[in-house]
């Protein structure tokens, strides 16, 4: 078989992908040499404090690009609440028309809304969606996805792994300032400041400062000030390697930064892309001079490459300096002269026949083509008729100067020839309708000869069709609500044994590694239970927050200990897609339920799951009305809703670790254990180190519990209440069961009231 480093060097090459927040820097980095750029309108982009483009400014910029070759995507990356779907498809018809290449999405919603209205658009998985592994990417495939954007968390033996087992594109971050969590799965701005990353409002929290401490609060690492703020990624000196791992696209980080630095970087990029393609990796050398110029356009401090070759590690943190380092003016002053303008004009030759009684005839060619020659590129159009003068003739000067106007079209004229007796007449209206058809019809050509799209009818995919009715709440009354309890520890499950509930979620990793201990509790229950009136208790499994290649073995010991246990385990709660993809080919008939983190935020995404599995937790953003009325919603559908009453929320979920960031990793592959992190305030975030799959879990300060919002959680409507225990002692889950937290205790409602813009 032909290895994908071969097909890189005798097929077409990597793609550059560059950020655009503004027209300027689409400018800026079209000139340098992108071959595709990506950028957000006016709504559900993940950037909402870029300057962003109007539609207008789309519009625009697709026809330039697509008349240079090159490619736009636009970001569609947010999360959307219920009472935004009705503008989706309107704000994004006119660019589909326009010949839009592809869209960047994050809600699954969306994402199917989209396949079903516009089937001709590309639709890319946003890095949003945080796809760790080959599963999760073969799942969205199936659901019509062309391109990933995996986690920028994975090596780049894992990436390549996507690519060999599915055979989607690749897209994968090689520039950029990077964020401390999953993307996707953070909630850290989102819970501080109501500013939520999954609606691109993130007020990077990561870039504060924290002292790292252990369990009982002494100070771990007081040197360090910055534990959770990445150093920014520069792979050009690593370009060789990514290329041959069989990478589509490069994508350059950096929308909300200025033009200069779009451009610049991009400049640099494609230049050293170049080099490896002409000379290969033997000859590829990156000089100091341009490892300068990358260092002096907006990064943090010093540079890394990521996690292509590491898991984690100290030395990609920027542990006492999280701010950007500033910028050398004069280069600046180069890159704007050089790139942040409009496009060279392409230059094309005319010939204007004006002859009475016939239609008028405009061909248009390159300027290097003859225009009576038939060339292949030349374009012919027709006016209207021309007539015999009966007063001022045209003169043949007066034509030329008419046909040489241009404007904003991307076409220059070198050369007009004008072909006419001397006493023809047309009037200028007619003569500036036949130069505009003319020079868009050449355009139009240009771009269907570079393999771009020129333009789509959107036919009948515009009339919006409801596959869940927007009702409110049901009656929760006529609903049985059922509790559900998920523990960490023995100790949480012995407790959790002593109380009536529909069903226990054992975390996964408890399950590996106390399996006798655990397994001996559960048929003990389950022993007890036979005779007696009333249900046991079902024993789900809660799966790990991120699972990736490297948990390979660890999921088949999970399904070696099923086979013989297949009595016991009856679900999955699963959080990510990975997960999804992995228990829905288990035999067994095992059930699914969604966890908050695969994110229902409207019914499009909860009728989505209905294919899937008949159960969704409410994620933690949603006010009580969203809440409420999504409840409502899943109903009708047969879904029912789990709503989390008691827990601690996971604000981050980290590939680094803030005890390997302290110098103290003792990585045994099983354990986990607690440590903290302090803010500057002296608040405490308590932080499991969770060592079996080698990531962090950043819990908020205070537990999130809703005891004291009986008459709110009722009005919800939720079929599931759900206790989570993470850190609490047997004592602490018995009293929370039984009368809530401890007068005086403090606690947060999340966002119940207020939701997140």
């Amino acid at each position: 078989m032909e290895s994908f480093t071969e097909k890189k060097k005798t097929s077409t090459k990597v793609e550059l992908l560059a950020p655009a927040g503004n027209y300027e820097a689409f400018l800026g980095a079209v000139n340098a040499g992108a071959d595709a750029v990506y950028l957000g309108g006016e709504k559900f982009g993940a950037r909402a404090y870029a300057d962003n483009f109007t539609a207008e400014e789309i519009c625009r910029a697709l026809h330039v690009a697509h008349f240079m070759g090159r490619k736009i995507y636009l970001t569609v990356n947010t999360l959307l609440k219920e009472e935004e779907f009705e503008e989706l498809i309107p704000y994004l018809r006119p660019f589909y028309e326009a010949g839009l290449d592809g869209v960047i999405v994050q809600d699954i919603g969306v994402l199917t809304q989209i396949r079903e209205h516009f089937p001709e658009l590309a639709l890319h998985a946003s890095t949003q969606m945080a796809i760790t592994g080959p599963q999760g990417a073969a799942f969205l495939k199936e659901q019509g996805v062309e391109r990933i954007v995996p986690a920028r968390e994975l090596s780049l033996a894992q990436v390549r792994q996507i690519k060999e087992q599915t055979g989607l594109e690749i897209e994968c971050f090689v520039h950029g300032a990077m964020c401390y969590c999953y993307s996707g799965q953070c909630l850290f701005s989102s819970v501080l400041g109501g500013r939520s990353g999954n609606r691109g409002r993130c007020a990077q929290p990561c870039r504060l400062p924290y002292q790292i401490c252990d369990s009982a609060g002494r100070a771990a690492a007081p040197e360090i000030a910055y534990p959770l703020s990445l150093k920014d990624m520069c792979t050009i000196s690593y370009l060789p390697q990514l290329i041959e791992a069989g990478i589509d696209s490069f994508k350059i980080e950096g929308r909300m930064k200025k033009a200069e630095y779009a451009a610049g970087v991009t400049a640099l990029y494609r230049n050293y892309i170049d080099l490896y393609y002409r000379q290969g990796r033997e000859a590829y050398k990156v000089s100091r001079e341009d490892l300068n110029g990358l260092q002096s356009l907006y990064l943090r401090s010093e540079l890394q490459t990521g996690y292509y070759e590491r898991h984690n590690g100290r030395e990609m943190i920027t542990l006492h300096k999280p701010s950007y380092a500033g910028s050398d003016e004069n280069l600046l002053a180069r890159i704007r002269a050089k790139y942040l303008r409009e496009p060279d004009k392409a230059d094309i030759s005319m010939q204007v026949i004006l002859e009475q009684g016939k239609p008028a005839v405009l061909r248009i060619a390159p300027y290097s083509a003859e225009v009576s020659s038939g060339e292949k590129q030349q374009v012919t159009v027709e006016g209207e008729i021309v007539e015999a003068a009966r007063k001022a003739p045209l003169q043949a000067e007066d034509v030329r100067r008419r046909f040489l106007k241009t404007g904003n079209y991307c076409v220059a004229v070198r050369a007009c020839e004008v072909v006419m007796p001397e006493d023809s007449f047309l009037p200028v209206r007619a003569m500036n309708e036949l130069r505009r058809a003319g020079i868009e019809a050449y355009e139009r050509q240009c771009i269907l000869r570079r393999g771009m799209v020129s333009g789509r009818s959107s036919g009948n995919n515009d009339i919006p069709t409801e596959s869940v009715n927007n009702t409110g709440p049901v009656d929760s009354v006529s609903r049985t609500v059922d509790v559900d309890i998920l523990v960490s520890t023995c100790d949480q499950l012995a407790v959790a044994l002593e109380f009536s509930c529909r069903r226990i979620y054992i975390d996964s990793d408890l399950y590996l590694t106390r399996h006798e201990q655990v397994v001996e509790c559960l048929t003990g229950c389950m022993a007890e239970h036979k005779g007696i009136c009333g249900p046991q208790p079902q024993f789900y499994l809660a799966l790990p927050y991120i699972l990736r290649s490297d948990d390979d073995a660890y999921m088949e010991q999970m399904k070696v200990l099923l086979d013989k246990e297949q009595d016991i385990v009856r679900g999955f709660l699963v959080r990510n897609y990975e997960e999804a993809a992995f228990v829905r080919k288990l035999k067994g008939g095992y059930e699914t339920v969604l966890d908050a983190g695969l994110y229902c935020y409207n019914a499009k995404s909860v009728d989505f799951w209905a294919h899937y599995c008949k159960e969704y937790t409410l994620p933690w953003e949603l006010n009580r009305k969203e809440a409420g009325r999504l409840a409502g919603q899943a109903a009708q559908i047969g879904m029912r809703t789990a709503m989390i009453v008691y827990g601690r929320i996971p604000m981050m979920i980290t590939a680094n670790c803030i005890r390997k960031t302290a110098g103290q990793c003792q990585r045994t592959g099983q354990t986990k254990e607690l440590m903290q992190l302090k803010d500057r305030y002296g608040v405490i975030f308590p932080v499991e180190i969770n060592c079996r799959h080698c990531y962090n879990i950043i819990y908020n300060s205070v537990p999130f519990s809703l005891h004291r919002q009986e008459n709110v959680v009722k009005r919800i409507g939720a079929d599931v209440r759900r206790y989570d225990f993470t850190t609490e002692s047997a004592a602490e889950c018995r009293q929370i069961l039984t009368g809530g937290l401890p007068s005086g205790v403090p606690c947060t409602t999340g966002h119940l009231k207020r939701g997140v813009e």
